[in-house]
This record gives C-alpha cells, sequence and structure tokens, in this order.
C-alpha cells in the first residue's frame, strides 16, 4: 500500500493560552504540503520524517497539525521525497539570488527578509541591504545547505570583529528603530544568506 495522496489534518494554534478555546480546523491537505511543512522542522532525512509521519503531530510555528499515523515504506516516502530540493554544494552564491539574510550574534539570530533589509530611510541613499551584499562580495560565503524553512539555499560568512563593527555602524539605515538598537547591542558573529533557486535553473558554475 503506497502514501495517500492527501491527508485528513487536524490545525489549531499553538499559541492560545490555558483558558483559551481554540478552533480546529480540519482539512484534506495534499500529501506534497504536509511532506514540505515536516521537511521545514526535521530536515531531509528519511528516517526522521518517517518518525513524523507514523507519529501523526507536527508543530510549525504557531500551528499544532494532527493527523491519523501513517506507515510509510522506505521506498515510498524516498520516492516522495526525491521531487523536494537536495542541499547543491556546487552552487556558486549570486547576490541577485538573495531573498533574506540571518545575523548570528551570541545573544541569538536576527532574521532580515530582503523587503525590510533593502528599505530606505527617508532621503537615504544606501540601504542596509547594500552593506550585507558589499560584505558578500569582500568575504564570499561558503555553502552551507539546503533550508526547507527558507526554501533556499543557505551561505553563511564569518565576521572579523571589524566586519561586526562595520555592519552595526550601517545598522542606522534599516527602517526599523528597534532592529538597529538589537543589531547594535548585538555581539555578531556570523551572517546567512538564504538564496531562492530561479525555476529551471541549475548550478551556476
Amino acid at each position: 500500500m503506497g502514501l495517500p495522496d492527501t491527508v485528513r489534518v487536524k490545525l489549531s494554534s499553538e499559541e492560545a493560552g490555558y483558558l483559551s478555546i481554540t478552533a480546529v480546523v480540519v482539512r484534506e491537505m495534499p500529501l506534497g504540503e504536509l511532506l514540505d511543512m515536516i521537511l521545514a522542522v526535521a530536515g531531509k532525512e528519511l528516517e526522521r520524517v518517517r518518525e513524523v509521519l507514523r507519529r501523526g503531530a507536527l508543530v510549525s510555528g504557531g500551528t499544532r497539525l494532527r493527523w491519523e499515523g501513517i506507515h510509510a515504506a522506505s521506498e515510498d516516502l524516498r520516492a516522495a521525497l526525491k521531487k523536494f530540493p537536495d542541499s547543491d554544494p556546487s552552487r556558486r552564491f549570486d547576490a541577485r539570488d538573495c531573498v533574506c539574510v540571518a545575523l548570528k550574534a551570541a545573544e541569538g539570530r536576527v532574521e532580515i527578509p530582503r523587503r525590510v533589509g533593502a528599505a530606505h530611510r527617508l532621503l537615504g541613499r544606501r540601504s542596509f541591504w547594500d552593506a550585507l551584499m558589499e560584505l558578500a562580495g569582500e568575504r564570499p560565503p561558503r555553502y552551507l545547505n539546503y533550508c526547507y524553512r527558507q526554501r533556499a539555499d543557505c551561505y553563511v560568512a564569518e565576521l572579523t570583529p571589524q566586519a561586526a563593527r562595520e555592519l552595526q555602524a550601517r545598522a542606522g539605515e534599516l527602517r526599523y528603530s528597534s532592529l538597529v538598537k538589537q543589531l547594535r547591542q548585538a555581539r555578531l558573529e556570523a551572517v546567512e544568506f538564504y538564496l531562492a533557486r530561479r525555476p529551471g535553473a541549475g548550478p551556476l558554475l
């Protein structure tokens, strides 16, 4: 017996308070959509994905998903997972495809989508996104893996103390004062760049 095409999934809010009454939504979810959400949490590791399917429960963001446990044969699950991208270290970094960055610090990490980083302050001629892309040009990031949560290839660049100070100096180009304060107080260590794959595009050799 192969894998089902759709799965009956119950969705509820994971953020509800103890006394809250949370609405439960039931929907027929395509198996590919459910696998996509599982991969974002578990990665593309067959045994881990199979265990989540069998357990019938997953927390994704603020949503809890529950379904009747699925016992997947290795060959069936392997065939289903082939439809999803694999990590590909041969892909060269291209800043044009960068959709998000994550600044890693001793205190945690700060994710900055392109639309936030590229937004100019009033009368500003440069953006914080420009500073991040200039950093990538000076210190080519190394390939890390394919991130299923971001649906993008992840590259990382370690920060020297000087590079960290230069980024913090440019943080004032961001529109959001709370983000500026957070970055300037952080002990920055590295930057992760997430590059979306263009449809039909192969590795940039």
